[in-house]
């Protein structure tokens, strides 16, 4: 196994929860981290409906210059119904997935396999060889149903890791709010980002 110097393939998918500026952020570490040599990027149909009303962004074309404001040649974009990409199947070498924001609708499919499009055969694929997979769930309040998947998820091997701000930095922006949180969910990747806030204890 390469460490984690060289990561090599990492799925970030974006679904209809809100949260774009998260995806946003993300993206942009991602492409910014020369560990990471190929993002496989996948946007549902509901997500790009988010980034209109969130972004003023319309359309699947280009989606990722969009997103970022130039061309990155790291992100392969792929349409939600390509189960035939690469990171549908085992072989295909990946060190990952992040799911962010992850709406409840892709928690459900994924925690209970349905894989019935490339988002959930991704995950899928992630969870059955043990691979990281991270949930960054985004909704409230949570009922039953919702906790219900979460644990499933967490039982098969999902990383939990609802989109929650941190405020002890205290952030002057929504954009520092969604790094912060980004470089959190980095790290549990083992991805630590320059300049990244680490809480400090008093010292006695």
């Amino acid at each position: 196994m390469k460490s984690m110097n060289d990561v090599g393939n990492l799925t970030l998918a974006v679904t209809g929860a809100s949260g774009s500026i998260y995806a946003v952020a993300m993206l942009r570490a991602l492409v910014g981290d020369k560990r990471v040599r190929r993002i496989h990027f996948v946007a549902s149909e509901n997500a790009l409906r988010v980034f209109a009303e969130e972004l003023g962004l319309s359309g699947r074309n280009d989606l990722p210059t969009k997103l970022l404001g130039s061309p990155s040649d790291k992100i392969c974009l792929h349409p939600e119904s390509d189960i035939g990409a690469g990171i549908a199947s085992g072989s295909y070498p990946s060190r990952g997935m992040i799911v962010l924001p992850c709406s409840m609708g892709t928690l459900g499919a994924i925690a209970n396999g349905l894989a019935a499009n490339l988002i959930q055969r991704a995950a899928d694929v992630c969870l059955k060889e043990q691979r990281p997979l991270i949930l960054c769930v985004r909704e409230t309040p949570f009922n039953r149903i919702h906790l219900r998947n979460m644990q499933l998820a967490a039982e098969a091997g999902a990383t939990i890791f609802p989109v929650i701000p941190t405020l002890y930095n205290r952030p002057q922006t929504t954009t520092e709010m969604a790094k912060q949180f980004v470089d959190r969910v980095l790290a549990h990747l083992g991805l630590e980002q320059p300049g990244a806030y680490q809480w400090k204890a008093e010292e006695d």
